[in-house]
C-alpha cells in the first residue's frame, strides 16, 4: 500500500513501513524503514544542526544548519556537499563531477513495474511508485522506481537515469538503491567463500568508515554473493530487526555500508564501479538492475520465509515456478569425458527402477571434445561417441521411462575449436595482447548480437532435433581481458554490463522459444547463484562440492535468501572427489533431499543394497516434495558453531506436517544425551513422530524431542511429524 500526503510517501507492507519525503528544498529524504507504523510525517525526527566542514546549499544563504552531508537521503548524488558514499557519480561535458538532484514529480501505477532487458520481481498485486529527481543545470534526471509487495514485506527498487540535456554525460557509478539509517549499532552480514565452499556467513559490527563486498569478476562470483543483511546486534533466528538486500544481477556488484562521523549508516548496492563508465548522449537513458529489500522485525527465519515465498511465486516464472522438478541423474562425476551412448543407456537403465525421472548428459558430447582443452563452441554432436547423434540416443533413454537433459556452456569457446579458428575476434581479448585462459577457455563477446545469434541458432538446432527437456547452463571461468571490437575505445567501460545484458537476452530467447524447457544455472557450481539468474533459471547448481558434510554449511548460508527449490543438490559417490570423505549413503540422501534432488554417480555400479536405499530415498523425496519445496524452512542449528550435529526443518504452511533432518558430526565417546527443540509448529496441536507417540507442538518446541546418540560418524536422522 502506498500512502501519499504533502510529498510524504509512505510504503506499507503487512509488517513493515518505508517512508521518504521531498522537503521544502526538493531534497528527497529517507525518514524511516522498520516495523510497521502509521503514516505520520517522520521528518521532524531529523534534527538540523550546524556542523563544521559540512557545507550548505547555496540557496539557504546564511543558514548553516542544513547540509546534504548530514541529511538522510533517498538517492545521494555527488560533488555538492555530501561526502558519504554517493548513489550516482557523473562526469559532465565540462569535466565536472556534480549532480544536484532535486524532486520534480511523482506518479503511482497499479501492478509492479518491469525493467526491459533485466530481471525483476513481477506481480499484478503489487503497487508501483515512481519519483523523478533532476539536476536543473545539466537536466540529468533520475526516476526512482519502488515496487511494493504487501504480503511478502518486499520492496523493490531501481533507477532510470536519463540525459535530458544537450551534452553527453558519463555515468561512473549508478547504484540501484541507497538507504540511510539513523543508527550504526548494526551488524553487517555477508555470504562469502570460494569455489566449492560458497556463501559462508560472515557477521561483523558496522564500524566507522566503509565496509563493502562485491565482485569485479564479471559475475556475481563464488567469493561474495549479491545478497547481504544488516541487523541489530542481538538479532538471531527468532528475534530482532533485520534487513535483507538482494541485487537481481549476475555481473560485478558492490554492496557497501558506511558509518559516518555522526554514527549514521548509509547502505548502497548496485553494479560495481570497477571498470564501469557508461556514456549517455542527449536523449539516452540507463536503467540499473533491481535491488530488493525485505525487513523483518522478528529475526532471520521470518525474513527467510518471505524471501523464499517471494522468489518462488514472483521471480521464478512458468512453467517451473510451481511444477515439480525432475529427479535426475547426471553422468559427470560417474564418467567425466569418458563415455559413449551405451554407457549412458547403462546408467539410465539402472536409474529407471529407482524412480529417477531424467538422465542428464554432461560435458563431452559435442565437437571433438574429449578433455577441457578443446571443442567448446562447436555445438554439434560427436557421433564417434554418440552414433546417430541425439536423434538415436534420446529415444533409447526415453524407452526406459526417463526424460533427457543436456549440459551446455554457451558463453565460452576453446582456442582448439572450429568456431575460434573461424572467428577469433568473437572472444574477449585486447589488441596486441594474448588473452589469459580460465579452464583452458576464452569468453565469447556476448555484447555482440551476431555472436549471440550464432550460438543461439546452433543450440536451437540441437534442441529441435531431439526431445530435450532440461539444460544445465554452465559458466566455468571469470571474465578477464575484457575488450570488445564492437565498441569504440571511449565506450569500453560499458562492456561488462553489456555482456550481462547479452546473457539475459539469450536466456530470455530460450524462455520464449522453449517454454517447457527447464534450465538449471551453473558456474562451476555456485559462482553465479543470484536472484537475477533465478528469473531465467529457477534452480542453480548450488556448488561443485557434493560432499554431504560441506554441503551442510553451503546450504545453511544459501538458505538465508534463496529457497530450497532453487538449490541443485545431488548424491555423489564416496570417497568424495572434493574432500576424500566417506559418508553413509543415507546421510548423503537426506542432505541432498533439501534441494532440487538428484544423483551424480554411476548407478550401474551400485550394489543391490545401495539401490534399495536409493529407491527409498526417491520415494521419500516424492512423498515429501511439497513439504520440502513449498514449506517454511527453519535452520535449527548453525553448522559453523555446532560441530556435534546440524539440524533443519521444513514445516507446511498450515503447520500440520513437518520434516526434521539431523546430521551428526564425527562420533565421540560418552557424549551427553541430545534433545532437539523444534520450531514453527502449532503449540496446541498434537503430532505423531514417524507414526508413533503423541506430542504437543508446544512440548516439541520448548522442551524438545530426544535424539539417540551413537551410530558412527556422519549418521543422519529424519523425523516426519503429522498432526493428529
Amino acid at each position: 500500500m502506498i500512502h501519499i500526503e504533502n510529498n510524504v510517501f509512505t510504503l506499507h507492507t503487512r509488517r513493515t513501513t518505508y517512508q521518504l519525503k521531498a522537503d521544502a528544498h526538493g531534497v528527497l529524504l529517507h525518514t524511516y524503514y522498520g516495523a510497521r507504523i502509521g503514516s505520520d510525517d517522520l521528518s521532524p525526527l531529523i534534527q538540523l544542526v550546524d556542523r563544521g566542514f559540512s557545507p550548505n546549499p547555496n540557496e539557504l544563504g546564511r543558514e548553516r544548519n542544513y547540509s546534504l552531508d548530514t541529511l538522510p537521503q533517498e538517492y545521494s548524488s555527488c560533488g555538492v556537499g555530501d561526502y558519504r558514499m554517493p548513489a550516482v557519480v557523473v562526469q559532465n561535458a565540462d569535466g565536472s563531477h556534480l549532480a544536484d538532484l532535486r524532486f520534480q514529480k511523482y506518479e503511482t501505477r497499479p501492478g509492479k513495474y518491469a525493467l526491459p532487458g533485466l530481471p525483476a520481481f513481477y506481480g499484478a498485486e503489487a503497487d508501483t511508485l515512481v519519483i523523478t529527481l533532476e539536476d536543473h543545470v545539466t537536466r540529468l534526471a533520475v526516476e526512482l522506481y519502488y515496487g511494493v509487495f504487501e504480503e511478502y514485506d518486499l520492496i523493490c527498487r531501481a533507477a532510470r537515469i536519463a540525459n535530458h540535456g544537450g551534452a553527453s554525460v558519463q555515468l561512473l557509478r549508478a547504484c540501484s538503491a541507497c538507504l540511510d539509517f539513523p543508527r550504526d549499532d548494526l551488524d553487517f552480514i555477508t555470504f562469502d567463500g570460494r569455489h566449492t565452499m560458497e556463501r559462508e556467513l560472515c557477521r561483523t559490527p558496522v564500524r566507522p568508515g566503509v565496509q563493502s563486498v562485491g565482485s569485479v569478476r564479471g559475475t556475481s562470483s563464488h567469493q561474495h554473493n549479491p545478497f547481504v543483511m544488516l541487523c541489530e546486534r542481538n538479532a538471531d533466528e527468532d528475534h530482532g530487526l533485520c534487513f535483507g538486500a538482494a541485487l537481481l544481477y549476475s555481473g560485478g556488484f558492490e554492496a557497501a555500508v558506511e558509518s559516518n562521523q555522526f554514527h549514521d549508516a548509509r547502505f548502497t548496492i548496485g553494479i560495481t564501479p570497477h571498470h564501469f563508465c557508461w556514456t549517455l548522449e542527449p536523449g539516452d537513458s540507463f536503467t540499473t538492475p533491481e535491488a530488493a529489500f525485505i525487513c523483518s522485525p522478528d529475526g532471520f527465519a521470518a525474513m527467510s520465509h518471505r524471501w523464499h515465498r517471494a522468489i518462488r511465486t514472483h521471480l521464478c516464472r512458468d512453467p517451473y515456478k510451481g511444477r515439480r522438478r525432475p529427479l535426475l541423474v547426471n553422468n559427470w562425476e560417474a564418467t567425466l569425458f569418458d563415455f559413449d551412448a551405451d554407457k549412458l543407456v547403462e546408467i539410465a537403465a539402472a536409474a529407471a527402477p529407482l524412480g529417477i525421472d531424467m538422465l542428464v548428459m554432461d560435458d563431452g558430447w559435442f565437437g571433438t571434445r574429449s578433455s577441457d582443452f578443446g571443442g567448446l563452441g562447436d555445438w554439434t554432436v560427436n557421433e564417434s561417441k554418440l552414433p546417430g547423434g541425439l536423434e538415436a540416443l534420446v529415444p533409447r533413454v526415453k524407452a526406459l521411462g526417463l526424460d533427457f537433459g543436456l549440459w551446455i556452456e554457451p558463453e565460452m569457446v576453446s582456442e582448439d575449436s572450429e568456431l575460434y579458428r573461424a572467428h577469433p575476434d568473437w572472444a574477449f581479448h585486447a589488441p596486441n595482447r594474448a588473452p589469459s585462459r580460465g579452464r583452458s577457455q576464452l569468453v565469447l563477446d556476448f555484447t555482440r548480437a551476431d555472436v549471440r545469434d550464432y550460438i543461439y541458432d546452433t543450440l536451437c538446432q540441437v534442441l529441435r532435433n531431439a526431445d530435450i527437456r532440461y539444460l544445465k547452463w554452465d559458466f566455468n571461468r571469470s571474465l578477464s581481458d575484457v575488450w570488445s571490437v564492437a565498441l569504440p575505445p571511449e565506450r569500453q567501460g560499458e562492456v561488462y554490463h553489456r555482456y550481462i545484458l547479452g546473457l539475459y537476452d539469450m536466456l530470455e530467447r530460450f524462455h520464449r522459444d522453449f517454454p517447457d524447457l527447464l534450465i538449471e544455472g551453473c558456474s562451476g557450481g555456485g559462482g553465479r547463484f543470484d536472484a537475477g539468474m533465478l528469473y531465467y533459471t529457477p534452480q542453480i547448481w548450488c556448488s561443485d562440492n557434493t560432499d554431504a558434510i560441506d554441503r551442510l554449511r553451503i546450504h545453511y548460508g544459501t538458505s538465508f535468501c534463496y529457497p530450497v527449490s532453487s538449490m541443485g543438490s545431488h548424491v555423489s559417490a564416496v570417497p568424495n572427489g572434493q574432500t576424500g570423505r566417506t559418508t553413509p549413503l543415507e546421510t548423503r540422501g537426506i542432505v541432498a533431499m533439501s534441494g532440487a534432488f538428484g544423483y551424480e554417480l554411476d548407478l550401474s555400479e551400485a550394489s543391490p543394497e545401495e539401490r534399495a536405499i536409493m529407491k527409498r530415498q526417491n520415494e521419500d523425496y516424492h512423498k515429501y516434495y511439497n513439504l520440502i519445496h513449498f514449506g517454511d524452512y527453519y535452520r535449527l542449528t548453525n553448522p559453523f558453531e555446532n560441530e556435534r550435529y546440524t539440524a533443519w526443518e521444513h514445516v507446511s504452511e498450515d503447520k500440520r506436517e513437518a520434516l526434521v533432518s539431523l546430521v551428526k558430526g564425527t562420533a565421540r565417546a560418552a557424549l551427553p544425551c541430545l534433545t532437539l527443540r523444534l520450531r514453527g509448529l502449532d503449540e496446541s496441536l498434537r503430532y505423531r513422530v514417524n507414526g508413533e507417540g503423541s506430542w504437543l507442538g508446544g512440548t516439541l518446541m520448548h522442551a524438545g524431542y530426544p535424539i539417540p546418540t551413537g551410530g558412527g560418524d556422519y549418521r543422519a536422522i529424519q523425523l516426519h511429524l503429522t498432526a493428529e
